[in-house]
């Protein structure tokens, strides 16, 4: 613990705000990867239940394992349009095309902080190598280079290369977890696309038959 803090004093001022941008990329990138392991983990096998329950015409227990299951994206999803009342098969997919789309924030979240974080941090870094030099050409005076001057010299050079691989460090690192996350997005927004066509079209199916069904018994 010594030994960060006399690294944070080292790197000067422009360090307080670099920490922040690194507690705060370590919080986000945490909750993230809960998030999308949580998703990752159970949701495709609650889908491909739901989708064999309603194709075997058990449209009540498909309805009843999404609400069991309601905080996974695509429980939500489905069952803005299986609770529809008698849709027609425009509307059902209305009804999956609309919740998708209001889904969307949840899964893109944090990502505009992360963006930010990874261009800022290493914008901090350039300014503590400014302020760094700065501290170090204050110090020098022509003629009298040496003894306390030299320790002053040293410690401004130290700064400015602390700061500036702290802000390069953070930005990396962050820039990895957020292309990782962005892959996750496309994946489930894939994702979202294949078992939506499915259960759009199982409906399909199902209201053709019972509207040839009506059309026989009239």
């Amino acid at each position: 613990m010594q030994a960060i803090i006399q690294f944070l004093v080292a790197g000067g001022v422009v360090m307080i705000p670099l920490l922040g941008c690194s507690v705060l990329a370590i919080a986000l990138i945490v909750e993230r990867l809960m998030f999308w392991s949580r998703i990752n983990r159970r949701q495709g096998r609650l889908v491909r239940t739901v989708l064999s329950l309603y194709q075997s015409g058990d449209a009540l227990s498909a309805i009843n394992q999404l609400q069991e299951d309601v905080r996974f994206p695509m429980a939500r999803i489905f069952l803005a349009a299986l609770e529809l009342e008698e849709p027609t098969p425009e509307e059902f997919r209305l009804a999956l095309e609309s919740e998708a789309q209001a889904e969307l924030p949840s899964l893109k979240r944090f990502n505009t902080l992360l963006e930010t974080i990874i261009t800022v941090s290493p914008l901090l870094g350039l300014l503590g190598t400014v302020t760094g030099l700065m501290t170090s050409f204050s110090s020098l005076s022509l003629g009298n280079i040496g003894g306390s001057q030299a320790t002053e010299v040293t410690g401004g050079i130290s700064e400015a290369l602390i700061t500036t691989a702290t802000g390069l460090v953070i930005a990396v690192s962050t820039l990895v977890f957020a292309n990782a996350f962005r892959g996750m997005y496309q994946r489930q927004m894939g994702f979202i696309q294949e078992y939506g066509g499915q259960l759009e079209l199982l409906y399909r199916r199902r209201y053709e038959r019972q509207e040839v069904v009506h059309a026989i018994t009239r």
